[in-house]
């Protein structure tokens, strides 16, 4: 006995590998493409929820479709109203997996079939085109998923569950406990899918158990709904560390999936009886004969896929009509944070996501956002130059110091999760990308080192007895906003928006550089017409050299993102 239960751990292991390799292979195939659909079907809440359902039972990854529409909310591109119809879609999309399973999994022998797929993935994954790779392993992942649902299903056949007195016996004595029944397999279903995971392996073991007739229909359906909620409490706790938006679209699924639960809960016998109806299916019949048998254990695997549907389906007619509500709910239960004196890392927080090409797109956002406050940091230089009062300007010098060390702290942080991430199997492209984000990282840091040395030089010339004259001012101010309308660029340019013209980056460079060398010219004759002292001179061009330095290092940010060489 021992023996089989590990057995049906292996093939549950086996399944989930090969989920995740479907969902890595299609990404990695499509990826670009779905970031495109999100994008622009999301405007009206009938397309968001369309392109939900369709990306989700597209990938077999609802994960995959709400990490990238969390995405376009940071990034501002879609509010949360219109992100909600999207989450709802992808629990429609994720019921497609259940269908598979029911019809593919446990209705037809896939041995024979499977073998041919995995020579058709080593052929695909042995070609030069990236394309053709990455549909190899979409091919190994649909392979290995058969394989482990046609290995579960023999596993079970062999262990004879039908005439296992122990697992009746159980069965039999919690069925009889009414609504506390139904109660005990909601609750069962959610630690289960919080312990392994994955809903998709605890709905083929549901699957398993009632198609072998140990698990009556109503107790099948609880572990169902139990599974709808634990994958709800999963993200939520990866979501805990994360951002804002992240948290309330972890939230929004939560509150979708346990609304859904609670009124299916006051309507539960009749609902269900109803499905089951649809289906041909009746709950209370039991088989007699061998053909009934194997008839019964076919409708009570479509019964369930048809559960999980109607579930999400009538969740969604219900609750579609109620997303601003549901907008506002959300907002004051997760109120925003204000971004506070510090660079800590917000998408990246929560550790790897569920697959490499994902956890690479959260890695770009968090270098934007980096990016982002590193021009915060800058905007403070000018007011530092402004002060006057001795006590401000320590607190505004000591806030840019803060800064530059934790500026320090979130390109290592960001390095290590980029290291992590090329631990894991990525398409060619997506390993370019790797190493042009660590150049990023590095000379967005340097940026952060030259604004630092401007507060320092500014902070030499605060400590002495001079100040600089009103002309030297008004350079530096021009030569700061050359600087500032450069960031600009360079932020609009990695974040890859459509009006972003990197070229503008080398124009702008080219611009601090003939002013940068237009001042260092003036600042000679003015020391020797005694304008002012040699020192203040000194501490002038510190300035204006690491403005210089400063477009240097955004012209080579530019560069890492687009792999371009600028001619200077």
């Amino acid at each position: 006995m021992t023996l089989m239960i590990l057995k049906m751990i292996g093939c549950l292991a086996l399944l989930m590998f090969g989920m995740k390799t479907m969902s890595e292979g299609l990404q990695k195939l499509t990826g670009g493409h779905l970031r495109a659909v999100l994008g622009t079907m999301t405007k009206h809440r009938i397309g968001g929820l369309l392109t939900g359902t369709f990306v989700t039972a597209s990938v077999q990854s609802s994960t995959a479709t709400t990490v990238l529409t969390v995405s376009f909310v940071n990034a501002g591109l879609l509010t949360l109203s219109q992100a909600i119809p999207v989450i709802m879609g992808a629990n429609i999309g994720t019921t497609a997996t259940a269908w598979i399973m029911s019809i593919f999994g446990f209705q037809f022998n896939m041995s024979s079939v499977v073998w041919p797929f995995f020579a058709l993935g080593i052929i695909l994954s042995y070609t030069k085109k990236n394309s053709t790779k990455s549909l190899g392993e979409f091919v190994f992942g649909f392979a290995f998923m058969f394989l482990g649902l046609t290995t579960l299903r023999e596993n079970a056949v062999a262990m004879d569950l039908a005439h296992n007195q122990t697992i009746i016996n159980f069965f039999a004595t919690t069925g009889g406990w009414g609504i506390f029944s139904t109660l005990l397999f909601l609750l069962l279903g959610s630690i289960l899918t919080m312990c392994v995971q994955s809903s998709a392996a605890i709905m083929a073991i549901t699957l398993l158990l009632c198609s072998s007739g140990v698990l009556p229909i109503y107790q099948g359906i609880a572990l169902v709904m139990g599974e709808n909620i634990g994958t709800t409490v999963t993200s939520n706790l990866a979501a805990l560390s994360a951002s804002t938006q992240a948290r309330r679209a972890a939230l929004a699924h939560m509150l979708f999936n346990v609304f859904g639960v609670v009124w299916v809960l006051i309507v539960f016998r009749p609902f269900v009886n109803m499905v089951c109806s649809i289906v041909g299916f009746d709950p209370t019949f039991v088989p007699h004969t061998e053909e009934e048998v194997a008839q019964a254990s076919v409708r009570v695997t479509y019964a369930l896929s048809a559960f999980h549907t109607a579930f999400n389906l009538c969740n969604v007619l219900i609750l579609i009509w109620f997303i601003k509500p549901m907008e506002k709910i959300i907002c004051k239960i997760i109120r925003e944070k204000e971004d506070g004196e510090d660079f800590k890392v917000k998408f990246i927080s929560a550790g790897l996501m569920s697959t490499a090409e994902l956890s690479l797109f959260e890695a770009r956002k968090e270098i934007n956002l980096f990016a982002a406050r590193t021009q915060k940091m800058f905007r403070m230089v000018p007011e530092l130059l402004e002060m006057k009062d001795e006590n401000d300007f320590v607190k505004l010098f000591a806030r840019i110091e803060k800064y530059e060390g934790i500026s320090d702290n979130m390109e290592i942080e960001i390095a290590n999760y980029l290291n992590k991430v090329s631990e894991g199997r990525l398409s060619p492209e997506s390993k370019t990308n790797i190493q042009s984000m660590l150049r990023e990282i590095s000379e967005i840091e340097s940026i952060g080192d030259s604004c630092y040395n401007m507060a320092r030089a500014i902070n030499r010339k605060f400590r002495s007895k001079e100040d600089f004259t009103e002309n030297q001012y008004g350079h530096i101010k021009h030569i700061m906003q050359l600087c500032d309308n450069a960031l600009t660029n360079m932020i609009d340019v990695i974040s890859d928006y459509a009006s972003a013209d990197a070229n503008r980056t080398l124009n702008l460079e080219n611009e601090i550089n003939d002013y940068r060398k237009l001042l260092k010219e003036k600042n000679v004759t003015d020391i020797e017409n005694q304008e002012y002292s040699y020192q203040m001179g000194v501490h002038y061009m510190d300035v204006v050299n690491d403005c210089e330095k400063l477009g240097d290092y955004v012209v080579n940010v530019v560069e890492a993102h687009t792999n371009k060489k600028f001619s200077t």
